[in-house]
C-alpha cells in the first residue's frame, strides 16, 4: 500500500532547482498532484515564498496546509563556492531547513522528505560508504560548511520523529547531474563545470583544457531523473515509523538512506568522457596545485536496493543528455539577449 495518495497536496521546496524539478516530474509521471484527483502540486517561486523568512514560511504553511513536503531547496556549489562563501553555505542552509521542517511539523504535515548530500560523510570513510559512517570521522575541509548544515537537517528530521512522531525521512544522494544543472564557471560542481569548460574550448578551438587537481579522486554520479524516481519511491514505500523500516547495525530505525548508482570513476576518466561527449579533440592538462577533495566517495546503496529501488540511467547514457541540456540552455540564453 502506497504512503502517498493521489489526493495529496504536495509542497516541493526548491521546485525550480535541478533536484526539485526532477522530483516534480517524477511525481507527475505517477499521477500525483493532479487536481482532477483532488491533489495539488505546490511549487512557489522564491519571490512568492522566501524560505529564509521564518515567519513567511509559517504563514504560508498554515494557509496552504500541504499533506506532504519535499525539502529539496538548498544553497549549493562546488569547491570554490564553498571556499569563498562558508557563512552563506552554513547560515542559509541551516535557516531554510529549520524554517520548513518546523513549520511542516507544527502545521500538521503528514510526511516530509529532506534531501541531504553524500558530503555528510567523513573524508576517509570506509568504502563503499554505509549510512553508519555518519559522524565517525572528520569532514572534507573543502565542503564542511555545507556538510554540517546537511547533517543538522538530518538530525532535525530524526529529532522530530523521535520526540513528536513526525513522519520525516531523509535521502542522501551522491553527486547529481542532468536537466536544470548549474553550469556557472566557478560556482558549479565538477561535472557541469567540465561540460562548460570543454564545450567552450571546442567553440574557441583551444588546443588544451586545464582541469583542477590530479584527476585521481573517484566520484559517483546520479542522473537527476533517477533521484526524482528514488524520492517518489521512498515517499510511497518507506516510513521510519513503520515496524519493518530499514534498521542500522544496532537495530534502530535508520534516519536516512543513501541514493546512488553504487558505481564510481576517476575525475580523469570523467573529463575524458565529457571531452568525447562534446566532441573536443584537444589535450587535457591537470593543475595539481588545486585541491582534489575527498579521494574516494562511493555510496553503499544496498538499503534502497533492498526496498526495491535501483538507479536506471548509466553515465554513458546520461552524459550526452547533460551536454544537450547545456547546449539548449546556451541557445535559450542567446535568444533572450
Amino acid at each position: 500500500m502506497s504512503l502517498l495518495h493521489p489526493s495529496d497536496s504536495i509542497f516541493i521546496a526548491g521546485a525550480r532547482g535541478m533536484a526539485g524539478s526532477a522530483i516534480s516530474r517524477a511525481l507527475m509521471r505517477k499521477g500525483y498532484g493532479n487536481p482532477a484527483q483532488g491533489g495539488a502540486m505546490l511549487t512557489p517561486t522564491r519571490q512568492q515564498l522566501d524560505l529564509l523568512d521564518g515567519q513567511a514560511v509559517r504563514h504560508w504553511m498554515q494557509a496552504n496546509k500541504p499533506d506532504v513536503v519535499v525539502l529539496a531547496a538548498a544553497t549549493v556549489g562546488g569547491i570554490e563556492a564553498n571556499r569563498s562563501r562558508p557563512a552563506d553555505f552554513l547560515l542559509q542552509n541551516l535557516s531554510l531547513q529549520t524554517h520548513v521542517m518546523e513549520a511542516a511539523w507544527r502545521s500538521g504535515v503528514r510526511r516530509l522528505l529532506f534531501l541531504g548530500s553524500s558530503c555528510i560523510y567523513p573524508k576517509f570513510a570506509e568504502q563503499p560508504i554505509r549510512e553508519e559512517a555518519l559522524l565517525t570521522g572528520t569532514l572534507e575541509p573543502t565542503n564542511e560548511w555545507y556538510a554540517i548544515a546537511k547533517i543538522a537537517g538530518i538530525k532535525l528530521a530524526e529529532a522530530l520523529r523521535r520526540q513528536h512522531g513526525f513522519d520525516a525521512i531523509s535521502l542522501m544522494p551522491t553527486n547529481l547531474y542532468g536537466p536544470g544543472d548549474n553550469y556557472h564557471p566557478t560556482g558549479s560542481h565538477v561535472l557541469p563545470a567540465l561540460i562548460r569548460r570543454f564545450y567552450e574550448a571546442k567553440e574557441s578551438n583551444a588546443p588544451s583544457v586545464t582541469c583542477w587537481g590530479s584527476g585521481t579522486p573517484l566520484r559517483e554520479f546520479l542522473h537527476a531523473d533517477d533521484l526524482g524516481e528514488a524520492c517518489v519511491f521512498a515517499l510511497e514505500h518507506w516510513s521510519a515509523l513503520a515496524p519493518d523500516a530499514p534498521k542500522d547495525d544496532q537495530g534502530a530505525p535508520l534516519a536516512f538512506l543513501n541514493v546512488g548508482t553504487g558505481i564510481d570513476l576517476s575525475i580523469r576518466e570523467l573529463a575524458e568522457q565529457i571531452s568525447e561527449a562534446v566532441a573536443y579533440d584537444g589535450t587535457i592538462h591537470w593543475d595539481t596545485s588545486k585541491p582534489d577533495g575527498t579521494p574516494k566517495k562511493q555510496l553503499n546503496v544496498s538499503r534502497m536496493a533492498a526496498l526495491g529501488w535501483c538507479a536506471r540511467i548509466p553515465l554513458a547514457e546520461g552524459l550526452p543528455l547533460a551536454v544537450q541540456d547545456f547546449e539548449l540552455r546556451l541557445t535559450n540564453d542567446q535568444l533572450r539577449q
